[in-house]
């Protein structure tokens, strides 16, 4: 138990905690004497620091394989199907067991998608891609989708799934919510982006009985002058309140609230006060708007794991799926074990009076102190030096 007085943690505790949680998940297997499950480990957790690839990695540490060796070692242990793999990883995610007082409550439970552009072919099948709108200069991507609890102090990823090319949205938060109840964490409100917003996914949660809140996404043109304004275009013009709307998508409907909300904000420009109206699909939510348009606003925490991901993932231009889910993963249950220490050790109170020290220790920090574990490890102390002739 630790203590309420102290809050000391060392870099090599930190490395312990990593390589510990890594090796429990018998995510990886040895691959002969100098490439064992622990040296992969620690060149990965290095590359993940540094934001650089394996080979760069490698090359950086005296002691460590080469870079071969070191993808050799991942291609012949890892699992060898997809659904293994990821399956692995999200008991990584879980860095410790939940405590009771989370089991007890219900939590908001944030849902989105994250996409990698990708400039290259496919491995293997075409399926391996997901093909959307042009971003960054490409309509290929790898994409992954991610749940993680909406709440101060415990934003933890708890579950992630690649995604593939023909899979529907339904399927994929099938996927994400399962997990979520295999770890028998209860629900109070499912938060979706507008990617989710259509009638499918509307009735799978209301067949679930899953309480949702989701933006609502206009589609088609709105009507020309001179002609009355139907749907949600009408909504749009209400004051705000709480309406009912029904989506159609052939013969199949989908009833849910609508909550009209206002924002107001400052331009950047001209500095002026700028009043913006904000809609919201729920269902088995209570609230008034500016309480709902409130609670969303919290989901936004689940792009902070994002940025906190891409502040420690490997770069590669590998065009194997397993390795690049693995490479985000990794970055995710690093992040998740940031999350663990303030919780666990570096915060004050617990439960509900909990109260973060973020100052104590930042993401980048710890990524400084992995990265300076391996090194010690797996180089051997000699000066460094650049050495040429004339």
């Amino acid at each position: 138990m630790r203590s309420r007085t102290s809050h000391s943690i060392s870099s090599q505790e930190v490395h312990e905690c990593a390589i510990q949680g890594l090796l429990q998940a018998k995510l990886l297997k040895d691959h002969g004497w100098l490439c064992s499950a622990v040296v992969v480990w620690n060149v990965l957790l290095r590359a993940a620091a540094r934001m650089t690839s394996v080979f760069a990695a490698c090359r950086d540490l005296a002691h460590a394989p080469s870079d071969q060796a070191v993808l050799d070692a991942l291609n012949d242990g890892l699992p060898k199907t997809l659904s293994v793999l990821e399956r692995r990883l999200n008991e990584a995610l879980l860095v410790g067991p939940l405590p009771r007082w989370m089991r007890r409550k219900k939590w908001d439970i944030a849902i989105d998608w994250h996409l990698e552009p990708y400039y290259g072919e496919p491995h293997q099948s075409r399926n391996e891609l997901y093909y959307g709108k042009p971003q960054k200069g490409t309509t290929k991507f790898h994409a992954y989708a991610t749940a993680c609890i909406v709440h101060y102090g415990v934003r933890y990823t708890l579950a992630l799934t690649w995604v593939r090319r023909h899979e529907t949205t339904v399927v994929v938060l099938r996927r994400l919510l399962a997990r979520i109840r295999e770890i028998d964490l209860k629900i109070a409100c499912v938060m979706l982006d507008r990617a989710f917003y259509n009638v499918p996914v509307i009735e799978w949660l209301q067949a679930e009985e899953l309480p949702f809140l989701m933006p609502v996404v206009f589609r088609g043109r709105p009507p020309k002058k001179g002609r009355p304004r139907t749907g949600l275009h009408a909504l749009k013009r209400q004051p705000a309140g709480r309406y009912s709307h029904t989506l159609k998508n052939g013969k199949r409907r989908a009833t849910v609230s609508v909550f009209v909300s206002y924002r107001t904000h400052r331009n950047r420009k001209d500095g002026r006060r700028v009043q913006q109206k904000l809609l919201f699909a729920a269902w088995r939510v209570a609230g008034t708007p500016t309480a709902i348009r409130e609670r969303y606003r919290l989901r936004f925490g689940i792009e902070t794991s994002y940025r906190q991901m891409r502040q420690a993932r490997i770069v590669t231009c590998t065009r194997k799926p397993h390795l690049r889910l693995l490479f985000v993963g990794l970055a995710l249950i690093l992040r998740n074990l940031w999350v663990w220490l303030h919780q666990t050790r570096l915060s004050d109170g617990t439960g509900e009076q909990l109260t973060l020290r973020l100052e104590r220790l930042r993401f980048k920090r710890l990524l400084d102190w992995l990265a300076h574990a391996v090194t010690t490890l797996l180089h051997d102390a000699s000066t460094p030096c650049v050495q040429w002739s004339a």
